[in-house]
């Protein structure tokens, strides 16, 4: 993207913020994970990764070692077409985790609801070098939901994504 996703304006506000606002409709406390100097300005709580630099993995590790909450929300910063009825429907859906699963097989691991309790099971995968999520959930009780379509994890990697999202060529 050129830039740090989490940071891009949309119509002024920063993506993350845009879909911690999302988060917040369902979640009574939203944090982000990532680097607290970075991200403290933004006005939420940031968690360190601890496992610096190995991927979503690391971050999910981080958001399960310091909730309080049984079942938590993990949403990456650069899906901002996400909505309440999606989140609904992972935390009804049970299980140690509920992810989104399309036809073809693919999962949305950052879109899904993970039980505090696979805190210990990350951070041994981790440990041992695992960086996939999907590899490091295997062997847990997953709970995946039909997503009928990919609109609402939509992602912004690219300056296309983010021009296709906002119809403009510029952060705002």
């Amino acid at each position: 993207m050129g830039a740090d996703k989490a940071l891009i304006e949309i119509g002024g506000r920063p993506l993350a913020l845009r879909v911690a606002d999302a988060v917040a409709t369902v979640c009574a406390t939203v944090s982000l994970v990532g680097d607290p100097a970075k991200y403290g300005k933004l006005g939420l709580p940031v968690i360190a990764d601890e496992f610096s630099g190995h991927g979503p993995l690391a971050g999910i590790e981080a958001a399960l070692r310091m909730t309080d909450a049984e079942k938590n929300l993990v949403v990456a910063c650069d899906m901002p077409a996400l909505n309440v009825p999606v989140f609904e429907e992972l935390f009804s859906a049970g299980g140690d985790c509920a992810i989104p699963r399309y036809e073809d097989g693919r999962v949305e691991p950052l879109c899904a609801v993970y039980d505090r309790r696979l805190h210990a099971t990350i951070r041994a995968a981790l440990q041992a070098g695992i960086r996939k999520v999907t590899e490091a959930l295997r062997g847990t009780e997953l709970r995946y939901l039909r997503a009928a379509s990919d609109a609402p994890f939509l992602n912004l990697n690219t300056p296309a994504d983010l021009h296709t999202y906002t119809g403009k060529d510029t952060h705002g």
